[in-house]
């Protein structure tokens, strides 16, 4: 098992929020935090490339080998490329076997805790590709999304006739704060890919993923 909290030092949404203090406590702090509640310290990778980010991370007890290069902390870095080069760095140490499971904990979702890894874990099994924390989406492509057509007037995402929100199907986003992945799944295609995936509801608060100086301060907000 290989739990992942991908933390790089070139955030530019909110430079430094990695280890920016919320609430008192460095970010990257809470999802450390969540995961140690849940497994042992030598399943923790915290992959990140800044010597800033490692140390404060470190504080927690985990160890944090080696920085992850350069050329994977980049704007256009992707998430599945962090995963491989963790799981490449596990298998150094684990006579070459992958890991049994993959686990993505995002540092940017600090309500995210260990009930809601523990609860998401068991919806788990090898047959699918991901199980994935999700909330309902407040904009409903059958309700309130629209597209330009060829003519530039706006059409309704999703083609539908209903004139209540209430009454459209359920819509679900992807919030952020867990991936709980095959690691087949993952070394054959991109997340992106997948056809096989289960939702794992969250609530709206425990659902904050901060990326703006505004969602940092809602989420301080809510801390409080």
């Amino acid at each position: 098992m290989l739990i992942v909290i991908p933390a790089r030092g070139g955030s530019k949404g909110v430079p430094g929020k990695n280890i920016k203090l919320l609430n008192g406590t460095p970010l990257i702090h809470y999802t450390i935090k969540a995961a140690q509640c849940v497994f042992d310290n030598k399943h923790i990778y915290v992959s990140t490339d800044s010597p800033a980010i490692k140390s404060i991370a470190e504080q927690t007890g985990v160890d944090i080998p080696k920085l992850r290069p350069s050329y994977l902390a980049t704007d256009k870095s992707n998430s599945r490329d962090v995963i491989l080069h963790a799981m490449d760095q596990f298998k150094l140490s684990n006579n070459n076997e992958d890991p049994d499971l993959i686990i993505l904990l995002q540092p940017t979702s600090p309500y995210r805790n260990h009930t809601h890894i523990r609860e998401a874990l068991k919806l788990y099994n090898d047959d699918i590709d991901m199980v994935v924390s999700v909330k309902e989406t407040d904009s409903n492509p059958y309700y309130v999304l629209f597209e330009e057509d060829e003519n530039n007037f706006l059409r309704r995402s999703k083609e539908s006739n209903f004139t209540r929100r209430q009454d459209c199907p359920k819509v679900w986003e992807f919030n952020g704060a867990i991936y709980i992945i095959n690691p087949k799944s993952i070394r054959a295609q991109p997340i992106g890919h997948f056809q096989k995936i289960i939702k794992y509801e969250m609530d709206e608060k425990s659902s904050i993923d901060i990326d703006t100086p505004l969602d940092w301060k809602f989420a301080e907000f809510l801390g409080k």
